[in-house]
């Protein structure tokens, strides 16, 4: 099975979920990206952002179990179901991040302020936990950017 030999059973059976969100309110109102794997193998994707007078963005596609596969084997494989944000910054004036995970029988909720740098992780008090969060949240954006540009045209003409 995939993933097996990566580090980690991946069972296409049990229960998944994923939500990422981040985001703040400013001069332009609440300007946010968020998505959202559901247990009905929906990709939920949404980007507001009102520079300029700019629309929110808003996509839902059906993923086929292969690609769910692939984001349980990312997530298992990035070790983030060990870690604890309770050493993590807190979320401020520049933005919040929110995390959520269900896999199986494990259901993490992660919360920090957003990451402006590498240097942001370093500095804190728990760089290896914020780390394996900051190249997961990475990973995840890539993944999901390349699964909605594979089916939608987001930019207009």
């Amino acid at each position: 099975m995939a993933g097996a030999a990566m580090g980690g059973v991946v069972e296409e059976e049990e229960e998944f979920y994923l939500r990422y969100y981040v985001g703040h309110k400013g001069k332009f109102g609440h300007e946010f990206l968020e998505f959202e794997f559901r247990p009905d193998g929906k990709l939920r994707y949404a980007n507001n952002s009102n520079y300029k007078n700019d629309t929110m963005i808003r996509k839902e596609v059906f993923l086929t179990p292969s690609v769910l596969r692939e984001c349980r084997r990312i997530i298992s494989q990035s070790e983030i179901m060990k870690e604890d944000d309770s050493s993590w910054p807190e979320p401020d004036r520049v933005g919040r991040q929110e995390l959520e995970i269900v896999m199986g029988n494990e259901h993490i909720s992660f919360t920090t302020s957003k990451i402006g740098s590498l240097m942001d992780v370093q500095t804190s008090k728990d760089p290896e936990g914020l780390r394996i969060f900051y190249y997961l949240v990475q990973d995840l954006k890539c993944f999901v950017f390349s699964l909605i540009s594979l089916h939608f045209k987001i930019k207009p003409i």
